[in-house]
């Protein structure tokens, strides 16, 4: 058990490699404060190879949830005894919470982004066309929230194609039934602007290029990257200097982590109120 953990507090985390940089253990600190409820929350870095095992371990110690971050959300899914229906369109999830029955899975990545975007930037998807660029677990979370808010067009694009194609088809019929239309793409082959541009690769935080041609952008165009701090600052530089509205992924970040601590404690906590808070130290 941690050392700061009391035998009347449950226990959550954050498990992720790397994972030092999360701001997720502050902003469920002060939800917790927030709305008087009994928890602790840490950080977890396992090996790559050790994803399950480490959260065995977490649990068996008596841990009653945690936060999946990279690289592990496909992973985190095909843990789960039990899938939300977000989670099982995504394949992917970034949010577990140990029950009687076993490990529950939920992805509350998409639904937080969807609020940043539209709540906090101010910015409506609905008949907008849209980009989300990668596909890997944090791409595969937001995809079908996305759909589901209604943009004419999304494309996803990805230097590998037939990862792209592969997540576009597990969300043909998602995308059907909302009346959008979807595609994939090539990064490379990008050409035609777009309202919305969502960078959901990793390539920040392994120091990698902009992923994406600036054509994409087109004049004041919202740009957001799912990383925030220094990790998304070369793709908000970029964004800036090509005439697009750019914004980390530190709203999605705090609204995500709202939408997995009420999957964990039936509490909706203030997330704006948080939101603000984490702005002023950041």
């Amino acid at each position: 058990m941690s050392a700061d953990a009391s035998p009347l507090q449950d226990r959550y985390c954050v498990v992720g490699n790397p994972v030092a940089h999360s701001r997720s253990p502050w902003i469920h600190a002060r939800f917790a404060a927030l709305t008087g409820q009994a928890l602790t929350y840490e950080r977890l870095l396992v090996p790559l190879d050790g994803f399950a095992e480490g959260v065995r371990a977490f649990m068996a110690e008596g841990g009653r949830g945690c936060n999946v971050t990279v690289p592990f959300k496909f992973e985190a899914a095909a843990l789960a005894q039990c899938l939300t229906e977000r989670a099982r369109l995504a394949g992917a999830a970034n949010t577990l919470r140990l029950d009687a029955d076993g490990l529950h899975a939920d992805n509350t990545d998409g639904a937080g982004l969807v609020v940043d975007i539209e709540r906090n930037a101010g910015v409506p998807i609905r008949g907008r066309r849209l980009l989300l660029v990668g596909a890997g677990g944090a791409a595969a979370g937001v995809l079908g929230p996305l759909i589901s808010a209604g943009p004419t067009r999304v494309v996803l694009a990805n230097r590998t194609h037939a990862r792209a194609e592969e997540l576009v088809a597990r969300h043909a019929d998602w995308a059907r039934a909302a009346g959008v239309a979807l595609q994939a793409a090539q990064t490379a082959a990008l050409a035609e602007p777009f309202d919305i541009v969502v960078n959901a690769t990793a390539s920040s935080l392994s120091g990698g290029g902009i992923p994406v041609p600036a054509q994409v952008l087109r004049p004041g165009a919202l740009a957001v990257d799912m990383m925030y701090g220094s990790a998304a600052q070369p793709f908000l530089e970029w964004a800036a200097r090509h005439g697009a509205v750019a914004r980390d992924g530190l709203g999605m970040l705090v609204e995500q982590a709202a939408e997995s601590f009420r999957f964990w404690r039936g509490v909706q906590p203030p997330a704006a109120e948080v939101l603000a808070e984490l702005r002023s130290l950041v």
